[in-house]
């Protein structure tokens, strides 16, 4: 199966009007409506899951935090950082929700992998790591059998507005950035390269 694809990218875009961009879309969509990816960046944000603990946030300083309706804990998006948003009907792609993250995982670690960085998933940890740093997140939203929030991947971002939080609930996790691994360190770089492996996992073609 290979279902056609609408790629976005948008640059450095704010994340609440993303957010009610993607909501907007996935409540007006119908079952002829064409998915989406897009690819983009957030100026400094940090966003609570809809079940969050928001004692995971330590200490935000002036960077605003922003409760959303995705899974997960607490993160942070902000410039230098890749972020994809998978905007994809999951009854046409034939997808659960556990198999779309095991693809968004593997999409990335198949692409970190040419650049020499061996990553891995966790079973109960959603998210891709190297030695034990995380280096990607994950957090989606499923309504109407249609998802959308989606990814994020350091690249050569800010880590230390990771070090005022528990990243994704968890106490003193360590996180990385391909910049300090040998990989890129521009989100133009990831995203060329990312984006053939989320086709190929998703079993998706670019529709231009």
């Amino acid at each position: 199966m290979n279902i056609p694809v609408i790629v976005r990218q948008t640059g450095l875009a704010d994340y609440a009007a993303t957010l009610a961009d993607m909501q907007k879309f996935n409540e007006e969509r119908t079952p002829e409506t064409p998915d989406e990816i897009w690819i983009l960046e957030h100026p400094p944000v940090y966003t609570l899951g809809i079940n969050a603990d928001e004692s995971h946030v330590i200490d935000a300083g002036n960077i605003p935090v922003v409760k959303v309706d995705r899974g997960g804990q607490v993160t942070w998006h902000g410039p230098g950082q890749l972020v994809v948003y998978a905007l994809i009907d999951l009854g046409r792609a034939r997808l659960g929700v556990r198999d779309l993250v095991c693809r968004l995982e593997a999409a990335i670690i198949e692409t970190l992998a040419g650049y020499g960085i061996v990553a891995e998933g966790r079973e109960n940890a959603p998210g891709v790591y190297v030695d034990g740093a995380k280096i990607a997140s994950v957090g989606l939203r499923v309504r109407r059998n249609c998802c959308y929030h989606g990814i994020s991947v350091n690249v050569n971002n800010n880590l230390e507005p990771f070090t005022r939080i528990n990243p994704c609930g968890y106490e003193g996790l360590a996180v990385t950035r391909t910049a300090d691994l040998g990989g890129p360190d521009k989100s133009e770089t990831l995203a060329r390269d990312l984006l053939p492996a989320l086709l190929k996992n998703l079993g998706m073609s670019h529709e231009s």
